[in-house]
């Protein structure tokens, strides 16, 4: 039997299907098809020969497979060269290797805890460079 990668718990391995509702204390990779919900407070990753259908929720998301829904991270999301995503991003980090195939927003937040739209244009209003500048006369 092969084992587990290190620091994953839980795994649904290639060749195995999953309908329903999946939260879990830990880490949890998926190889095989996933269709429902997923909650975990640590890190999911989706392997190539994996296919999710449902929104993501964790501490950290790795993307090698398939994912219709949107994904939302605590730390970061990384798309490796084989991932497939229908769906929004949202996290602090984002990285995306050359190869991805994506469509949906993306949301990178930084380590910012106020909605990015309202945190930028606070920054852009706040600075007043244009008003700065010396009238030319």
């Amino acid at each position: 039997m092969a084992s587990k990668p290190e620091g994953i718990n839980s795994t649904i391995g290639e060749g195995s299907v999953f309908e329903g509702k999946f939260y879990i204390s830990g880490s949890l990779k998926i190889d095989g098809k996933f269709e429902g919900e997923i909650k975990t407070d640590e890190e999911l990753v989706v392997g190539e020969s994996g296919r999710v259908k449902t929104d993501i929720f964790a501490k950290s998301v790795v993307i090698a497979g398939t994912v219709i829904g949107n994904i939302t991270a605590e730390n970061e999301v990384r798309l490796l060269e084989s991932a497939k995503v229908l769906g929004d991003i949202t996290a602090p980090s984002i990285s995306i290797q050359r190869g991805v195939v994506a469509q949906g927003k993306v949301i990178i937040t930084g380590m910012n805890k106020k909605d990015p739209k309202k945190y930028i244009e606070e920054i852009y209003s706040g600075s007043s460079v244009i008003n700065k500048v010396p009238d030319r006369k």
